[in-house]
């Protein structure tokens, strides 16, 4: 039986994660949906800053994705990002991996 090679999309976020920044989130993550991806890979190391703005686009994401049925895992941020997400008790709900 030959195994069909999973269409991972990878998406680097940087910058801040605020009422600015965060619609971006979600419209990258529709546009991998949009194009195919079997996966999408949220990449956080580059993110300065998040609020609320931006926890509900990762909620957002978590949803959309959830509801195609498209697997998304996300690599955690720095250490104050960190603190934000488990501050808002949110490491429960967002797809986390090698956190902590």
């Amino acid at each position: 039986m030959a195994m069909t090679a999973k269409r991972v999309q990878h998406i680097p976020l940087s910058g801040e994660l605020d009422p600015v920044g965060a619609p971006a989130v979600v419209q990258h993550v529709q546009a991998a949906i949009d194009g195919g991806a079997d996966a999408i890979v949220l990449h956080l190391a580059d993110v300065e800053f998040v609020d609320s703005s931006g926890l509900r686009a990762l909620l957002e994401a978590t949803r959309a994705t959830d509801e195609v049925g498209v697997d998304l895992r996300i690599l955690p941020g720095p250490p104050h990002v960190m603190e934000v997400v488990e501050a808002a008790q949110l490491l429960g709900r967002l797809p986390f991996v090698g956190y902590p």
